[in-house]
């Protein structure tokens, strides 16, 4: 067991987001929204 978690962990890269991207998520986060009725769950994208 301690040979498989013993490995290096150098293989894994970190990729930067572009500000696009980071400003498309904030703003679909910002729009969605969840209403709980009765048991079911809607969500709604408002545009």
């Amino acid at each position: 067991m301690e040979k498989i978690y013993s490995t290096s962990k150098t293989k894994c890269k970190l990729v930067k987001a572009q500000p696009q991207t980071i400003d498309f998520l904030l703003n679909y986060s910002k729009s969605l929204k969840v209403i709980n009725a009765k048991g079911i769950q809607f969500e709604s994208n408002l545009n």
